[in-house]
């Protein structure tokens, strides 16, 4: 679920690393990757939101499912992106032990997507106490990292980590730099080729992503969320600290004014990217199930398209809640929906 934050964050000195050399021609302006790792496999993928992200599964409505990863392959995404709250089942005290039931589950989950030929970003999700807190939190939260780096350092590329989804509140800029520099160096420890994703400051929004201090590893990625235009995205949504109740009725046509905002939007992360030499990934991007349906199926057609023109794979928020492409009630695929997504879907309206 998403969350606006308006909060003032520090923008500080970038610094960029001289890896030029392992790029080569580009799509719209935007540096293209040879074959580095799995990172630059992915295309199109869907989170699976709501699920273990609660704070226990199942809270939220939704528990992972088998059946899901066959579906989601058939319908021709490439990977998911597994929001996790990993803080929610580990210690409170050095070492910070990860339950191994919830590791157990995890991995039953990740071997349900391998076994479907579907790569699997592990996302660190919903940590608030380490927003809220950071100094008090970042030992934990690299101590994590440690356990699940350890865990899966046999894993094969497929399975991807992404350090905190959207960082945010007191995890400002300059803070979240630091604590991200932090927990690479531990994740490299034991995982030293495997894609680690780091989130843009000021929760993964587009216009903050300046202020990402990238490292010197060709084996990161830096990843963005777009909910843009919000009032249009996040309308009626009722978790997000503001009444929206007004926002509701808001379409979005595709007018050329429409379509230039998305654009320029786009083009300010792409040119940020290619200076910086750095994969993008758009890690979230969906319109809430209030907005009327022929809104969300031009504007999500829209979004995918532009990432797609500027090289960046994409995964759609999310499978089957608010923002949904598919019906878990009536076990059915919202089609239109899903083919503004993948056009040339095979999947079956129902299964």
């Amino acid at each position: 679920m998403k969350r606006l934050i308006l909060i003032v964050l520090l923008c500080i000195p970038l610094f960029r690393s001289d890896r030029a050399h392992v790029y080569h021609a580009a799509v719209k302006g935007v540096a293209a990757f040879p074959v580095l790792d799995a990172g630059s496999a992915l295309r199109g993928g869907v989170n699976l939101g709501n699920m273990l992200e609660a704070p226990d599964e199942g809270d939220w409505g939704l528990t992972v499912q088998p059946e899901y990863f066959s579906m989601i392959k058939q319908a021709g995404f490439d990977f998911v992106r597994l929001p996790i709250r990993w803080n929610a089942h580990a210690g409170q005290t050095a070492p910070y032990t990860i339950y191994p039931s919830f590791f157990d589950r995890i991995d039953q989950v990740v071997g349900w997507a391998l076994e479907n030929q579907l790569a699997i970003i592990l996302d660190f999700h919903n940590y608030g106490e380490l927003m809220s807190n950071p100094a008090a939190n970042e030992q934990r939260f690299l101590g994590i990292w440690q356990q699940i780096a350890e865990h899966y350092r046999n894993a094969p590329p497929q399975v991807m980590f992404e350090l905190l989804n959207e960082p945010n509140d007191w995890l400002n800029a300059a803070t979240w730099n630091d604590t991200a520099r932090q927990a690479l160096a531990v994740i490299r420890a034991t995982n030293p080729d495997r894609v680690v994703i780091i989130d843009s400051p000021a929760a993964a929004y587009y216009a903050w992503i300046t202020a990402l201090e990238v490292p010197d590893d060709l084996h990161v990625m830096v990843t963005f969320h777009y909910y843009e235009p919000f009032r249009f995205t996040h309308q009626g949504a009722d978790w997000i600290g503001v009444d929206t109740s007004s926002w509701l009725g808001t379409t979005w046509q595709g007018t050329d004014a429409e379509k230039a905002a998305i654009e320029r939007e786009f083009d300010q992360v792409a040119g940020w990217a290619k200076r910086q030499h750095v994969r993008i990934l758009l890690g979230e991007f969906g319109a809430y199930s209030k907005a009327d349906m022929a809104s969300r199926i031009r504007w999500t057609l829209f979004v995918r398209r532009t990432a797609e023109q500027h090289g960046f794979p994409w995964a759609y928020w999310e499978f089957a809640a608010g923002f949904g492409i598919y019906d878990p009630i009536a076990k059915t695929w919202r089609p239109d929906l899903l083919q503004a997504l993948i056009p040339d879907t095979q999947a079956s309206a129902s299964h």
